[in-house]
């Protein structure tokens, strides 16, 4: 220290290595500001230096500047300036202040990009139905071509493997609806129309909405991770180089064993649910497993049966049609699939429901 001046000379190597014995150094340096105007620091016997060590530097010139002192770096090799200078232009501006809020303008963006979003996710999934309606056709025309393996692999996993699933939650979900049922219609003395109410509502709708949510849940998020998974690794740019198309080699037959598969398991499901709902009403209602089957059989009919399965293959169709949109719109990462696999299960389970609307007004409007 000479006068007005102080000089540091820096030694050894400034790497991250010695951070531990460099940091303090560095804080020691900045607070010696007292009495004095200028400060060099000699870099001359500085063997190692990397983005750390150039950072403690450039953090120690800034603290002395920030107190209005003049600081210098002299003797530094030439190689270490480029990094030197790149590091000085760092944080140099302070983060840009965010724009003042406008709460109605925001929200009529967001609902104008959302509104955007659904008409391009219909647009993909009608390009979908599109082009597997072409590879059906092209699949009839030349039979030799169908992947009948790939059919039933997918058939087994989508169909033969759910069924335990399926048949415990349906069998769970019959005697919920039937518990709740009689503890309700008891207090009118009208426990007996819990079996009216189990039939129509089971083989009507809860079947077919409840067996239809499991398998978007199941099977279309498998779909989705599947094809993504497939995408990210560039496997479907492979399929198209060797002149296949991703459609009729991996979307068709997961659509076609879904189609399918959905109207089993539904049919299986409303058996389980009615099995369970009958369970419930005779150990809990008192209502005898001849009388239940008697009561079943006044109560519903074979439209009643037909609307759910009629319903079935549309939502499988919407479901398979959804999950592989998605997958095939996975990006090269893995929050990507993430994000995909869950807007996949998010759009099919509110497609199931919305569709399963439309079909409730249409048989009401014909009498159905």
């Amino acid at each position: 220290m000479a006068g007005e001046r102080l000089e540091l000379a820096a030694t050894g190597s400034w790497t991250v290595e010695h951070a531990r014995a460099l940091e303090p150094l560095v804080d020691a340096a900045s607070r010696r500001r007292s009495a004095v105007a200028r400060v060099r620091i000699d870099m001359g016997r500085v063997d190692r230096l990397d983005t750390f060590g150039a950072w403690l530097v450039e953090r120690l010139m800034r603290a002395w500047q920030s107190a209005g002192l003049e600081a210098t770096v002299a003797g530094l090799p030439e190689h270490y300036g480029g990094l030197l200078r790149e590091v000085r232009n760092v944080n140099r501006h302070p983060p840009a202040a965010a724009p003042p809020g406008r709460r109605i303008g925001d929200l009529l963006e967001n609902v104008g990009r959302s509104v955007t979003e659904t008409v391009v996710d219909i647009v993909r999934v009608v390009e979908m139905l599109g082009e597997s309606a072409v590879s059906l056709a092209r699949v009839l025309g030349r039979p030799a071509t169908f992947r009948f393996t790939s059919v039933m692999h997918h058939l087994d996993r989508v169909g033969l493997q759910a069924v335990p699933i399926v048949l415990l939650i349906t069998f769970l979900l019959g005697c919920i609806v039937a518990q709740q049922g009689i503890f309700h219609f008891r207090r009118f003395g009208a426990e007996v129309y819990v079996v009216d109410m189990i039939g129509i509502l089971v083989l009507r709708e809860v079947g077919v909405i409840m067996v239809s949510i499991m398998v978007a849940g199941r099977s279309g998020s498998a779909y989705t991770a599947e094809l993504g998974s497939m995408k990210m690794r560039e496997e479907i740019d492979a399929l198209r180089t060797m002149g296949f198309g991703p459609v009729e080699v991996l979307v068709l037959p997961r659509l076609l064993a879904l189609v399918i598969a959905l109207p089993i398991l539904t049919f299986l499901g409303s058996l389980a649910a009615l099995y369970g709902g009958g369970l419930v009403c005779w150990l809990y209602g008192g209502i005898g497993p001849e009388i239940f089957i008697s009561r079943l059989k006044d109560a519903v009919s074979i439209d009643h049966f037909a609307v759910g399965m009629i319903k079935a293959p549309f939502m499988a169709l919407m479901i398979g049609l959804v999950a592989c949109t998605e997958g095939l719109q996975v990006k090269g990462s893995a929050e990507s699939l993430g994000l995909h696999t869950t807007a996949s299960v998010v759009k099919s389970v509110f497609l199931v429901i919305v569709m399963d609307g439309v079909f409730a007004m249409f048989f009401a409007s014909i009498g159905r």
